[in-house]
């Protein structure tokens, strides 16, 4: 049995992994368990045979799969199947500008049915929240227009669950406090 069965999953976050075709919003503090909840969802999706794309501005491949292991959820298989792949990147590396077109290049050449943008509080660094919150509306779009179910992931700090850091929790199906 692995370790991952004894995590309690709320109602809320079960919909999320098992969630398709939308888009979902996880905001949550630092270490509350987002990047867990997105590898989740991706599991589930690799389960039933979609591909996956995970961006990650914050850590490295390696650092998610071995986090994720070290909890019971061995997401190699997935990578080694070419169901889910990883494209870690600082958001400090280029401009706000290329991560988007790095984002549809990487999204139309390996076709997943799911994304991870984790977290993309980061993408304030490189650009304001008018520049952040308007690529992000174009992402949305880009993901809609695909039909691909897409997790967000936001990092809060102290009293901001209401107002996110980049201002699109509005354009999200679902929005996990």
């Amino acid at each position: 049995m692995s370790k991952d069965k004894h995590i309690r999953w709320t109602d809320q976050q079960a919909r999320a992994i098992s969630s398709r075709g939308g888009n979902v919003f996880v905001t949550a503090s630092a270490g509350t368990g987002k990047t867990t909840l997105c590898a989740k969802f991706v599991e589930a999706a690799c389960r039933r045979g979609e591909r996956c794309l995970f961006f990650a501005f914050e850590e490295s491949e390696g650092q998610i799969l071995r986090n994720m292991r070290s909890i019971g959820l061995d997401l190699q298989p997935w990578v080694d199947q070419g169901l889910l792949k990883f494209h870690a990147a600082r958001s400090t590396l280029y401009g706000l500008e290329m991560h988007l077109a790095v984002i549809h290049k990487l999204t139309n050449d390996f076709r997943p049915r799911a994304v991870i943008m984790d977290p993309i509080t980061n993408l304030s660094i490189v650009a304001n929240r008018e520049e952040v919150k308007s690529v992000l509306m174009r992402l949305v779009d880009f993901f809609k227009n695909r039909q691909i179910t897409t997790m967000f992931t936001t990092l809060t700090h102290s009293g901001e669950l209401e107002q996110t850091p980049t201002g699109v929790s509005s354009l999200m199906d679902a929005w996990l406090l």
